[in-house]
């Protein structure tokens, strides 16, 4: 019988740290639990909809959150840092700090937004994964799409990628799993870096499921 762990949680303590850094009493835990994931839908949907992205990737690969009594710094990892700070910089990152402080109705904190950028965009499962979500909403062959981001992601140099497709690939009527993999992927020793996501795309067929694990150089 199987037994299946996020290989992220598997891995805290060791290789891997928390993405929110913050002290709650019990009884706020799911309060601050649920602004945090708030704060992410945010940004995401702040992108999407405001931002025109040609190549289908948005470029987040990472979101962490530190609050203190009267700040909350959100510190976002992009790819492709242009999206957000080219041409009107303190516009669109104002903007994107009035919507966060509205939806959250933030009255006695202030939000503080740093944009840093990601060296190997390819390195990062989730840019990773958008990739291949693009590759499958313009009809390109799952098959290729895989092998093209594993390809992405050798040039950035990791040692090992396995990626993993799940729904009704290709339209076809019954659903299925297709994976590939290229290098190491030690996913039992918990002294690997191994970097890992978790991504769905909406199909003209349904939805697909894309699981990316990457192993990283220690």
């Amino acid at each position: 019988m199987g037994q299946k762990i996020n290989p992220l949680g598997f891995r805290l303590g060791t290789t891997q740290s928390h993405n929110s850094f913050w002290f709650a009493q019990l009884t706020n835990f799911s309060k601050n639990l649920q602004e945090d994931k708030k704060i992410r839908d945010c940004i995401k949907n702040y992108i999407q909809k405001n931002i025109r992205i040609s190549s289908g990737v948005e470029g987040v690969g990472q979101i962490k959150i530190q609050k203190r009594i009267d700040l909350i710094q959100v510190t976002i990892y992009m790819g492709f840092p242009k999206l957000l700070i080219e041409g009107n910089k303190p516009r669109r990152i104002d903007e994107l700090q009035m919507n966060m402080q509205k939806k959250l109705n933030c009255v006695n904190r202030k939000f503080n937004i740093v944009i840093t950028r990601i060296t190997n965009a390819y390195k990062h499962p989730n840019i990773l994964a958008e990739f291949i979500a693009g590759q499958l909403k313009n009809r390109v062959s799952f098959r290729k799409a895989m092998k093209k981001a594993i390809e992405l992601t050798e040039q950035a140099g990791t040692k090992g990628v396995q990626v993993q497709i799940s729904g009704r690939i290709d339209g076809k009527e019954i659903a299925r799993v297709e994976w590939i993999r290229e290098g190491r992927v030690p996913l039992q020793t918990i002294r690997a870096k191994i970097d890992y996501c978790s991504y769905t795309v909406r199909t003209i067929y349904g939805v697909l499921g894309i699981k990316v694990w990457i192993f990283l150089n220690k």
